[in-house]
């Protein structure tokens, strides 16, 4: 797998590399700036970008625009940004469409390299990858909005966030000491909660639950005047 590297500290872009490479990941470009980054994904055409949010010269979101550029006029390179924190608004203005293909973690994840490489596996093979943290924040949103979330029981919740998160029905049984057999149950549930259409398809269903998650949920109706 070929990946553009997007990082402006020398030694974390060195360090990623290194990682990658020792994943077997194919490492064509690392580089140090949004602008650069652009140019080596249209010079190497990789099957995956890895960048930072915070990127020269204003190190405020330069990463983030450029991975929308990159999305949206290469659409066959997934994207994965990394971010020392949680910002809402870059999350839906990543993986808002729903298109798949797209990650959004935090940096101290790339300590745990399994789960790292696997999450980024994932995102080149169409699905998304959230991290946790962005999950809670996407999922206290839509619960404050009201909508169906508020209707799911404490592990339904649970399942809906390993959901977000891009995990398959096998991996959140495992996690959670059940059948899987159980976890289609809940799932089928969330989905009546939610008015989410029913698909098997481990990707797509994702993408549905993101919807969900990054758009404001349908409020209830106001009850009559008194």
């Amino acid at each position: 797998m070929r990946v553009v590297i997007g990082e402006d500290e020398a030694l974390l872009r060195q360090g990623l590399a290194l990682v990658l490479e020792q994943a077997d990941f194919e490492v064509v470009a690392a580089v140090g700036d949004a602008g650069t980054l652009e140019d080596a994904v249209i010079q190497h055409a990789p099957d995956l970008v890895v960048t930072d949010i915070r990127m020269p010269p204003t190190f405020t979101d330069e990463g983030l625009a450029a991975a929308v550029r990159i999305r949206k006029h290469h659409s066959e390179t997934a994207v994965v940004v990394l971010s020392q924190h949680v910002q809402r608004r870059y999350a839906v203005e990543l993986i808002g469409d729903g298109s798949g293909h797209v990650g959004y973690l935090l940096k101290q994840r790339i300590a745990d390299v399994r789960t790292f490489t696997q999450d980024l596996r994932r995102v080149a093979s169409g699905g998304t990858a959230l991290d946790p943290d962005v999950v809670e924040i996407l999922m206290s949103r839509a619960r404050m909005l009201g909508g169906g979330i508020g209707a799911l029981t404490p592990r339904q919740d649970e399942v809906l966030g390993y959901m977000a998160e891009g995990r398959s029905n096998g991996w959140i049984a495992g996690e959670l000491g059940l059948s899987e057999k159980a976890i289609v149950q809940h799932t089928s549930r969330i989905y009546d909660a939610l008015d989410l259409p029913v698909d098997a398809d481990d990707h797509r269903r994702v993408r549905a639950v993101i919807h969900y998650l990054t758009h404001s949920p349908p409020t209830p109706p106001a009850g009559p005047a008194s």
